[in-house]
């Protein structure tokens, strides 16, 4: 078995804010099926300290960049973890990023850079006899990882792979931090971990991991393109033999349809209806679950509702995000009876709405993954998306070629283009005002493979190739 040690910033069961959280929760279980045991590492926020069982401490530390801190080991489900119990850096009220108010925490460069010396250590000396072969760096809150291991174990340091699960995040900070960080002033350069005048803590790890993933085939390829790269384009086509793009999948049992076929949407799609005191319809009824933001493609939504709305189709919208996204959004639910919005975070309803509707919407302008179109496709939910990124490589559009063979998933449309959303918006209502054609397709998706097995394998080989023993 490769021994590895996973650092993630949030993790399924224990934190979550996105789809980062998800995949570093299913990818334990999944690689241990190829060979892998792996372990994770998360900062000390509240919620994972009050989610571990049988925790027990393993290392201390007087002072970690400005307070006491320890290492505890505890279970939560079948996964072991690691939380690095900072209260001078975690124990606060808000989320993992931000505060109560959605203001970043002036010192998140501190608190990750904490995680990243707790797992360098961890790499050197191991817990409780326990010491990985190589480390999974997850963002820009693990990429000082690689930068701190070239320091503290210049020979024999387990290898790293860094993923890119987002790379509008670059984890940039003042180039005064060169002290508080404990970096090199050396690493200062263009060559190194510096960034347009500021420090970057994704790069040092784009520059000095030994691999490279991210988290579609066509993100990465998109990422080695100035237009598309966020600034970082340079960096991995230098390094480009060294970057994979391996899609993402889903825990198949934690998201089973509470249905074994299509038929059996009917009642959950009955039941959301009256939830939400729509009225029935003839078109269908399509639903949102997003963060409500410019990338996501909302303002292209909004605009583009008539377009639904005018063929008899309906729409919910469950998510948060940008202010005037979410006025936009009550504004329409308030002048439009089939639209219906609820504006925050509820995972229970989140699954009800996959469950329940007949296409999941997912416009965004760029999108190195997504799941939210895995959950549809499981779900017999059709996807409708741009053609970016995942969303690309996961669902097949129902044009003339795919149906004459009977392949299509769902729909498709250019990123960032009203027009072409209109379009495909328009293209589904049709294809729905054709039941056995939309029956053909709800099958086709619950048959499409969504789970880790054939990425789980790829990343099994990339941690045996890279584990230094």
């Amino acid at each position: 078995m490769t021994r590895v040690l996973s650092v993630a910033p949030e993790c399924v069961p224990l934190i979550k804010t996105g789809g980062l959280a998800d995949v570093a929760g299913a990818l334990p279980a999944a690689l241990a099926e190829c060979g892998v045991a792996m372990r994770t590492l998360l900062p000390g926020y509240p919620a994972v300290l009050g989610g571990l069982a049988d925790t027990r401490s393993e290392r201390r530390w007087d002072d970690l960049f400005g307070g006491p801190a320890r290492l505890l080991q505890g279970r939560a489900g079948d996964g072991v973890f690691y939380a690095l119990d900072a209260p001078h850096l975690y124990d606060r009220p808000g989320g993992p990023y931000q505060d109560a108010d959605g203001r970043d925490w002036p010192d998140n460069d501190i608190r990750f850079a904490a995680l990243c010396r707790a797992a360098t250590d961890i790499a050197a000396d191991g817990a409780a006899g326990w010491r990985p072969q190589a480390l999974h760096l997850h963002d820009w809150q693990a990429g000082l990882v690689p930068a701190y291991l070239r320091g503290a174990m210049p020979k024999g340091a387990p290898g790293t792979l860094m993923t890119i699960h987002n790379i509008a995040f670059a984890g940039a900070t003042p180039a005064d931090r060169l002290g508080v960080l404990d970096l090199p002033e050396a690493g200062f350069t263009s060559e190194g971990f510096e960034f347009y005048g500021r420090i970057s803590t994704l790069k040092a790890g784009l520059v000095w991991a030994d691999r490279i993933s991210t988290v579609s085939p066509t993100y990465a390829a998109e990422l080695m393109r100035p237009e598309t790269g966020g600034g970082f384009d340079g960096v991995l086509r230098a390094r480009a033999e060294d970057v994979s793009g391996i899609l993402n999948g889903i825990d198949l049992e934690a998201w089973a349809p509470p249905f074994r076929s299509p038929r059996g949407k009917r009642r959950h799609k009955a039941a959301l209806r009256a939830e939400f005191g729509l009225p029935q319809a003839p078109g269908p009824l399509c639903v949102v679950v997003s963060r409500l933001t410019h990338q996501k493609g909302i303002d292209l939504l909004v605009d583009a509702l008539p377009a639904l709305l005018g063929q008899g189709g309906q729409l919910i919208v469950l998510g948060s995000g940008e202010p005037a996204l979410e006025a936009a959004l009550r504004g329409a639910g308030d002048l439009y009876r089939n639209v219906a919005v609820r504006i925050g975070y509820d995972e229970a309803l989140s699954r009800r709405l996959i469950a329940g509707g007949d296409a999941i919407l997912v416009p965004s302008r760029f999108e190195p993954c997504g799941l939210t179109q895995l959950y549809g496709l499981r779900h017999a939910t059709l996807p409708l998306v741009a053609l970016t990124g995942g969303l690309a490589d996961t669902v097949i559009a129902a044009n003339d070629a795919a149906l004459k063979i009977g392949v299509a998933t769902g729909f498709t449309f250019a990123p960032g283009d009203r027009t072409a959303l209109e379009q495909a918006l328009s293209g589904m209502c049709a294809t729905y005002r054709q039941p056995d054609l939309w029956a053909r397709m709800q099958k086709n998706a619950m048959r499409h493979p969504v789970d880790w097995g054939a990425s789980a394998g790829r990343y099994a080989a990339l941690f045996a190739a890279i584990a230094h023993r």
